[in-house]
């Protein structure tokens, strides 16, 4: 006999679409009929993280006529979304990646975060109520900001696109904000070396003064901010009292590399350091010299004897890196990614793109023979001109 599976108890299509996994499993189990769409909740309830798009540059993908689309790139399909994100325009400058939201300066001391594929935003303390920014005025036309350096007494001023470009590195949330939920937001300064967090309706940002330096990445695990310092010592960030907790793990100095990232990956901490070298690119009309990714190591935690240990290889897991925050995926769980390779865009140089052609520093690197591998939207091609800002990895989050 013919089943008519548009009357399934509702009890047990809930069942069936709280088990799925996959975001894109979930809207075509709704879009089925009417039947099968009531009884299931509009947002996913328990969807794990997301295998991430990643976010083109505005002009890598081009809609006509020209709009507040952006592409971003599924590596579930090699298919690319366009969406539209009507918040943020040409002069929006991007500043990280977490839990599916993307932050977003401009060209004043407005600061947000944006989900894009819910297009929810959240406005974020300015960059005017910076502990070290001493005033701000737009009549002072191109040096807007006053701030203080460091410690001493020393001030100097910055105008709006100075502000917007170069004093967030990077931004890190604990949780998406969604529901109401209370989330912290810890955002790694460029200028000082500082680590500074606001918490769900504060109005200001708060410096962790313990933790001065430890700025070359952070991750959110078990419950606090880890901080890395470019000598690959930990600082461990409570923030959840009135004041930060902040303890550090002097581990053995990490020796070379340019570049350090921490990463959750189940339960264990991952320290991965890059390695750039110059690259001096003679085959268009100019002379370009550029920076390339070379290679990644990756330790793992020892909390028992507090060092890293060298990890050959990542097994199954893939990790995405860049400016976002960083990620640890199983590729038995999204096969449509490979196990034991680092998946990585560049995050550290805006210098790197002005008028300079060759491609973008991004790619998949495989631990087992340290080749390079393109992505498939993005094919090595030197002959491209760089277009700012570079692609970022961000995770669709329904939340």
């Amino acid at each position: 006999m013919a089943v008519d599976w548009s009357e399934l108890p509702p009890e047990l299509l809930y069942t069936i679409a709280t088990n799925l996994k996959h975001l894109q499993d979930h809207i075509r189990f709704r879009s089925v009929c009417q039947a099968w769409r009531s009884s299931t909740p509009e947002t996913p309830v328990n969807l794990p993280c997301q295998l991430p798009w990643l976010m083109l540059p505005a002009h890598h993908f081009c809609f006509n006529p020209p709009s507040h689309h952006r592409g971003f790139y599924d590596l579930s399909n090699n298919k690319i979304h366009a969406l539209s994100l009507s918040k943020i325009t040409h002069r929006s400058r991007r500043c990280g990646s977490s839990h599916g939201w993307l932050a977003f300066l401009e060209e004043s001391p407005s600061f947000f975060i944006l989900n894009p594929l819910t297009r929810a935003v959240v406005n974020l303390p300015p960059l005017s109520q910076f502990p070290n920014v001493m005033s701000f005025d737009f009549s002072k036309v191109g040096r807007e900001y006053t701030l203080k350096t460091g410690d001493d007494d020393d001030v100097y001023s910055c105008n709006l696109k100075e502000m917007r470009d170069s004093y967030i590195k990077k931004v890190i949330l604990s949780r998406s904000p969604h529901s109401g939920s209370d989330y912290i937001v810890v955002a790694l300064i460029n200028q000082t070396g500082d680590l500074a967090y606001c918490k769900k309706h504060d109005l200001s940002w708060k410096f962790i003064e313990a933790a001065h330096g430890y700025c070359e990445d952070v991750v959110y695990y078990n419950g606090m901010f880890m901080a890395v310092n470019k000598y690959g010592e930990i600082a461990a960030c409570d923030l959840n009292g009135d004041k930060p907790n902040v303890s550090f793990m002097n581990t053995p100095h990490i020796v070379g590399g340019d570049m350090q990232y921490l990463v959750a990956c189940k339960d264990e901490l991952l320290l991965v350091t890059r390695y750039l070298e110059l690259e001096f690119n003679g085959e268009s009309s100019q002379l370009d010299i550029i920076y390339k990714t070379t290679e990644f190591q990756v330790s793992r935690l020892n909390f028992k004897g507090v060092n890293w240990e060298a990890l050959n290889s990542l097994g199954d897991m893939a990790l995405f890196l860049g400016e976002n925050s960083s990620l640890a995926m199983s590729a038995s769980e999204f096969p449509e990614c490979k196990g034991n390779r680092i998946y990585f865009t560049d995050d550290y140089s805006e210098w790197n793109y002005d008028g300079v052609n060759g491609d973008h520093d991004l790619g998949v690197y495989n631990l087992d023979d340290g080749s390079i591998e393109a992505l498939p939207c993005y094919p090595f091609n030197s002959y491209s001109t760089r277009s700012w800002p570079p692609p970022i990895w961000v995770t669709p989050n329904p939340c």
